[in-house]
């Protein structure tokens, strides 16, 4: 017969609640919110009993409040403290996502940071021509992994050359004069608000918003943006322009520091 290792047993009960926490609390706090009402409708009968009774021993037909309160506050102590853990637990949730938002901030930027140092020595050690050619078969990969034939082509009236956009992962046509002259209205936009969305570039080129595009975009303390340009085939062989972003956008741009 195995031996049950309850170590091994507790590290994993341990983990799992670790790891699902503000689900569990959420979970909690709503269960206790619920609680709450059903326990303070319990108490109100017994509660309007206490008050008839003490009204009786007044000989009067109406308590003060202060009379009402003292009178029947021991009712709903149950409630109350139901109510006190399912706020504490609402909060905890809350507290706990934001620590480890701000723990997903930082190994980003840490990411971010690292790979910029990366292809800043790439540039360094084999230089731009071939750091071009190596983002151009980069390109490539990414229009035989996403071939225009089972994707529609978005016509944007700004142009007639075929792109492709590597963050939404869309065709369309456009061509690089307006694609540039939006970047310098998004950097314009930089310098005088401070940020800009995904989704305002996007309309800019004329494509159509993404629900992604109002949660990313870009802020002036990462400088400004630079589209980047690779060329390849498409598997049509029509001539395609992959653009991407020198500076990626992020979440919560708005408020970075």
């Amino acid at each position: 017969m195995n031996k049950i290792d309850f170590l091994k047993i507790k590290k994993t009960v341990c983990e799992g609640l670790d790891k699902y926490s503000p689900e569990i609390l959420i979970g909690i706090g709503i269960t206790g919110m619920l609680s709450t009402t059903v326990l303070a409708v319990k108490a109100t009968p017994k509660a309007l009993r206490l008050i008839d009774e003490k009204k009786e021993e007044y000989n009067t037909e109406e308590l003060t409040k202060t009379e009402v309160v003292k009178t029947c506050w021991k009712c709903y102590i149950p409630a109350a403290v139901t109510a006190g853990a399912s706020v504490a637990c609402l909060i905890g949730a809350n507290s706990v996502n934001s620590k480890r938002n701000a723990v997903l901030a930082t190994a980003y930027k840490l990411s971010e940071t690292a790979f910029a140092e990366y292809k800043e020595k790439v540039i360094e050690t084999i230089g731009e021509k071939q750091e071009e050619e190596v983002r151009d078969k980069i390109a490539k990969d990414k229009i035989e992994k996403n071939p225009v034939k089972n994707n529609e082509v978005i016509i944007t009236g700004k142009g007639n050359t075929l792109c492709y956009d590597a963050i939404s992962g869309r065709y369309f046509e456009c061509d690089m004069e307006k694609i540039r002259k939006a970047e310098n209205i998004i950097n314009k936009r930089l310098m005088n608000d401070m940020y800009a969305s995904l989704n305002e570039f996007y309309d800019l080129i004329g494509l159509p918003y993404v629900q992604i595009g109002n949660e990313l975009g870009w802020n002036m303390d990462d400088g400004l943006i630079e589209i980047e340009f690779s060329t390849t085939l498409s598997e049509d062989d029509r001539p395609c322009i992959v653009i991407d972003y020198s500076i990626s956008p992020k979440y919560e741009y708005q408020h970075l520091l």
